[in-house]
């Protein structure tokens, strides 16, 4: 078997942060293309990966190959077995080790699509995988779904939803040597701002899982010059919540927290996925693994494939808490684990009752 932790390093050393992903797709596909086994298609950043050959429910397995932006991290470095560098937990080991599945497992035992996508770490409106469903859902035709994201190599279940509101708050303008002329804006984000800061987060087990849900201001935006009381203020919050909550249900919870608004938009929204291990293939990853799920407290594309019905989770090599950080790595242990589990998968395929 290749050494996945220089194959890593190889992807890690093609930059490819969000909407410059053309080099590190293009080195995908002459690898998958040379692959006798594989039919292969590609629509912008996005390559498609199918084997004919397996019988039974297709398995769908999928990994993003855009990156945030670098911070001082661009090149891989290996230390013994442990290899650091942008993407290497998020996600190119993932990559990693879906590309060598795909190379390498001639016969599957099920029918297996492999997926290489852009843009997973920007806007929802450029996700590959939003932009295949609109343009090639017949791709992503699957019985259930595998994301390859960093989950420490055990399994990460469903995902929480996430929200993002903009809340605007007016004033008066006056002079601040006679402040009492005016209505300062800003100020009226004081008890708004207290609220979220002593928020208690909501926690919740769903099927084995648990969810801890969050509430945080991230933008303020509001002033006019030094010596003006602002006539207007505006306080973005974004909101992570579980599974058990429709989304209409999370935006009144934070619609109550932001009582003092003049005017609240929803202005991104991504709803959550309940852990969804009932598939056989699933519940067949999930005894390969053989440690309890966890949730994924994050969103990920298995949100997607869940508002369509398709169940999916999260499975792949690297620290979930290292993604996007400067010292962002992987170790071996980890690529050669998720790659034995995925492996074993392919080969033996859902085992039919005695």
């Amino acid at each position: 078997m290749t050494d996945l932790l220089a194959l890593t390093a190889e992807l890690v050393d093609i930059p490819s942060v969000s909407h410059n992903e053309r080099a590190i797709t293009d080195h995908l596909e002459r690898e998958l293309r040379a692959v006798p086994w594989l039919d292969v298609e590609r629509i912008g950043e996005n390559l498609v990966a199918r084997t004919a050959a397996g019988t039974g429910p297709r398995l769908l397995l999928a990994g993003h190959t855009d990156t945030v932006p670098p911070n001082g991290n661009e090149r891989a470095r290996v230390d013994g077995d442990v290899l650091w560098g942008l993407g290497s937990a998020d996600m190119k080991s993932g990559v990693a080790v879906l590309l060598e599945l795909a190379r390498t497992v001639e016969r599957p035992a099920v029918p297996v699509t492999y997926v290489f996508y852009e843009c997973e770490e920007v806007a929802a409106k450029y996700n590959g995988i939003e932009r295949l469903f609109g343009e090639r859902p017949d791709l992503l035709a699957a019985d259930a779904v595998v994301l390859a994201e960093p989950t420490g190599a055990l399994i990460e279940a469903g995902c929480q939803g996430t929200m993002r509101l903009v809340a605007t708050f007016g004033g008066e303008r006056a002079h601040t040597a006679r402040a009492w002329l005016g209505r300062n804006a800003i100020h009226r984000l004081g008890d708004v701002l207290q609220r979220l800061s002593s928020y208690i987060p909501r926690e919740v087990e769903i099927d084995g899982c648990h969810f801890r849900e969050g509430v945080q201001a991230v933008l303020v935006e509001g002033g006019v010059a030094h010596n003006v009381v602002p006539d207007n203020a505006v306080l973005t919050v974004n909101h992570r919540f579980a599974p058990d909550r429709t989304p209409e249900e999370a935006e009144a919870f934070v619609r109550g927290l932001l009582v003092e608004a003049d005017e609240i938009e929803v202005t991104d929204m991504a709803p959550p996925a309940a852990p969804s291990l009932a598939h056989p293939l699933l519940a067949g990853l999930a005894e390969r693994v053989g440690e309890p799920p966890r949730a994924k407290l994050g969103w990920t594309d298995v949100g997607r494939f869940a508002a369509r019905g398709v169940p999916a989770t999260n499975f792949g090599p690297g620290d979930p808490k290292l993604a996007h950080h400067a010292d962002e790595h992987v170790e071996r242990v980890e690529l050669d684990r998720a790659y034995g589990v995925l492996r074993s998968l392919i080969d033996e395929g859902v085992q039919e009752p005695a």
